[in-house]
């Protein structure tokens, strides 16, 4: 049976990962409370007339109240159609918060999406109808798995969860196998990347990479200690929050060439690793409030989001650490995440329904307002190519792009 053998054991105890939460919070809608005042005249003095003028007056009246009351046309409130995104149904439970989403390279149409209390679903008509699978080996365990992240290269994928759990399918998710893991584990596993036949690369929120060339039976360390050892010997080097570090990423996200961009948890500072590196780089964040997230533009720069809804993206391309502030209109809610559709499209996400689009590279941007009314926050951009994206976010919201 495989089991995940580490090669390295230089490593501190692993640490549970914490994400800040962010509170929705929807603004009041107002309504117009009065109608304008139609007075009627009456025609002449008579008896019958002022009759019929009383009875005129109360079928005036009787018509401007009904309306207001029993009228389903006025009472009928509907979101307004997203611009270029649709909300897609989904059968799970609403507190369910999605967290990854990946299809299969050789049936566009086939893909998987994951989520918290052990979600998994399964999608054949590239996400317009989703349904449920389960997995046996894990639903014979009496935990609720959070699963993390998903990745396929041709038909084989691989998915990682918490409490650590390693799944690998070698069918395009017809079966899934559960791969064994070594109680040395350092961290929890928090993306996986399918990199070729039986080759997958693992990074758990310690800073630990693994790579694997056999299916998962061995892998192999591509760093030589874990973040927090790294720290230790370089908490002199003028890194700024360094002697704070919980030993933690909040954020990882791998840039097509293999590099990695992470945010420590308290968002104090961030960190590189290129492929050949022996350790991780720690780098001053040259902003004032501290870092959300960050990841890879189109053109391998890098964009990087702070908390509070500030947007700011490098200059040039590559690792650097100087970085120009970019306008958004976040209403103050946090931006959680940046997806690149192209060079120069990206769509952004954030708390509270925020959704925002640039069509220029990322030097502006512009609210999809119609996303106001999503009573969700949105944590996750993901563009599979030019005509495939998605949004995930928490209490079981998936919006799926039309283009």
């Amino acid at each position: 049976m495989a089991t995940l053998q580490l090669l390295t054991t230089d490593f501190s105890k692993p640490m549970i990962l914490l994400k800040p939460s962010l509170f929705v919070s929807t603004p009041p809608r107002h309504c117009p409370t009065s109608l304008p005042r139609f007075i009627p005249r009456a025609s002449s003095s008579s008896p019958l007339s002022r009759r019929h003028f009383v009875s005129e007056t109360a079928a005036l009246s009787l018509a401007l109240t009904v309306p207001l009351l029993g009228s389903p046309q006025l009472a009928k409130s509907e979101e307004p159609a997203l611009s270029e995104w649709e909300k897609v149904s989904l059968p799970i439970d609403p507190g369910v918060v999605l967290l990854d989403i990946a299809f299969v390279p050789d049936d566009p149409k086939h893909g998987f999406l994951l989520g918290t209390r052990q979600t998994l679903l399964e999608t054949k008509d590239g996400g317009q109808s989703w349904a449920p699978r389960s997995i046996p080996s894990a639903e014979d365990e009496d935990f609720n798995y959070r699963f993390n992240a998903i990745s396929f290269k041709g038909k084989e994928g691989w998915i990682v969860g918490k409490p650590a759990i390693l799944l690998h399918t070698s069918d395009a998710g017809d079966s899934w196998e559960r791969i064994p893991l070594s109680s040395q584990l350092p961290g929890d596993m928090v993306y996986i990347k399918a990199t070729g036949e039986k080759s997958a690369e693992m990074v758990t929120d310690e800073g630990a990479i693994y790579v694997t060339s056999n299916r998962g039976y061995n892998w192999r360390a591509a760093v030589q200690e874990t973040v927090s050892a790294t720290l230790n010997r370089t908490v002199s080097s003028g890194i700024s929050g360094a002697s704070y570090y919980t030993g933690t990423f909040n954020a990882v996200n791998r840039s097509p060439n293999g590099s990695y961009v992470a945010v420590s948890s308290r968002g104090n500072f961030f960190l590189t690793w290129e492929p050949g590196q022996p350790y991780w780089q720690p780098h001053n964040r040259s902003v004032a409030r501290r870092i959300q997230n960050m990841g890879w533009r189109a053109d391998g720069g890098l964009w990087l989001l702070v908390r509070g809804g500030g947007l700011f993206l490098s200059k040039g391309t590559g690792i650097t650490e100087e970085f120009e502030e970019v306008p958004v209109q976040s209403r103050g809610f946090g931006i959680l995440d940046v997806g690149y559709r192209s060079k120069d499209e990206a769509w952004a996400a954030g708390g509270s329904g925020i959704l925002l689009r640039t069509t220029n590279g990322g030097k502006t941007w512009v609210r999809d307002k119609a996303a106001d009314n999503i009573a969700a926050n949105l944590y996750s951009v993901k563009f599979i190519d030019d005509n495939q994206g998605f949004v995930l976010g928490n209490d079981g919201v998936l919006l799926r792009y039309l283009g």
